[in-house]
């Protein structure tokens, strides 16, 4: 017998939630026939905003680091449409911060944060695994100093 599904989180996070901010245009291919931003895009956004974040705190590129975080996991839970031509607020926390690992949430926002904008249209999660990229095998490895001095501020 199998345990009864749990109903999803369905709790539209606010702009209190994130502790850094970035904001990304749409553009007219953003959007889908429907009308509403494409859900591949959403993913993309959220990978923006993690690594862009990594890239302007560090002062590096992140790719060059002999330990480099690679994406375990991602979602997306999805509360109200977005689209062109309005930017997008991009929130950004960490709920966990391991030995080997970040796990982050991302908020995204359209329209004016008094208003409409004031809760998230959707929240991704985004998980970093960080690996030893000069071994071929990409054992598991502990969070380079200059990464986690980036992403402890965030942790909520």
């Amino acid at each position: 017998m199998t345990a009864p599904a749990s109903a999803p989180d369905r709790t539209r996070p606010d702009r209190s939630s994130y502790r850094a901010w970035r904001t990304a245009t749409t553009r007219w291919s953003d959007d889908d026939v429907y009308g509403h931003l494409n859900n591949a895009r959403y993913f993309d956004l959220i990978d923006t905003a993690v690594n862009a974040h990594l890239h302007e705190a560090t002062g590096t590129d992140i790719r060059r680091l002999s330990a480099i975080g690679v994406v375990a996991e991602v979602s997306c839970r999805y509360f109200a449409e977005m689209g062109y031509p309005r930017p997008i607020d991009l929130g950004l926390a960490v709920e966990r911060l391991g030995t080997s690992s970040v796990v982050y949430r991302i908020g995204l926002f359209q329209g004016d944060p008094e208003g409409e904008g004031a809760l998230a249209s959707a929240e991704g999660r985004f998980v970093h695994v960080y690996v030893d990229d000069t071994d071929p095998a990409r054992p598991p490895t502990p969070i380079p100093d200059l990464v986690r001095a980036a992403v402890a501020p965030l942790v909520v």
